[in-house]
């Protein structure tokens, strides 16, 4: 009963940020949409920030959760924006108030993942250290969840697929090759600087 209960505040908040910024949004619309009382409310969640960190928190779960690995990053990063493809109004809500830090820690959490998991998919078999795999990793991370905050910036009005589809034909090949180019580097004499 319980368990029900906050996931009809929390499906309740959805709908409202479908209809209003996230900053216009109180804790008394919440819970007469809900048909809960303040009381209720507040046994689950500090106030409305906390609620959106629940939004996110299950979000994140539903995709990092799953168990299986992705078969590519774009796969990953698709699935990462399933939430914003179907609410698109909420989104937008949240990324234009107090809510955009929060939106952009959700993306960079759930795109480390799906990134980092690439990045060792395509070291396998490669002298490449942890570390270099963490760097690329890192860079995949921020440039994935760049476009996507930059697509929400721009109101969502593309589709996100073909975005990340063309992406992913333009840089087919390029992280493997980073990664065979610093495996070779990897193999020279310690202490020489690396030939080019």
């Amino acid at each position: 009963m319980a368990q029900f209960t906050k996931q009809a505040i929390v499906a309740s908040f959805v709908k409202l940020l479908g209809q209003k910024p996230l900053d216009k949004i109180t804790v008394k619309d919440v819970v007469e949409d809900c048909g809960v009382n303040r009381n209720t409310f507040y046994y689950y969640f500090q106030d409305i920030y906390a609620l959106l960190d629940e939004v996110f928190q299950e979000e994140t779960r539903a995709v990092l959760e799953e168990g299986q690995p992705f078969t590519s990053w774009q796969e990953g990063v698709l699935h990462a924006i399933t939430f914003a493809r179907e609410n698109k109004k909420a989104i937008y809500h949240i990324y234009n108030s107090m809510g955009r830090e929060r939106l952009r820690t959700y993306l960079d959490d759930v795109i480390a993942k799906v990134a980092l998991e690439y990045v060792q998919q395509e070291a396998r078999g490669l002298n490449v250290c942890q570390e270099d795999i963490e760097l690329l990793a890192e860079f995949y991370k921020h440039a994935l969840s760049g476009m996507v905050i930059e697509w929400i910036r721009r109101d969502m009005t593309n589709e996100a697929e073909p975005m990340i589809l063309n992406l992913a034909r333009l840089s087919e090949g390029a992280l493997r090759a980073m990664l065979e180019k610093n495996g070779r580097r990897n193999s020279d004499v310690p202490g020489e600087m690396p030939k080019n």
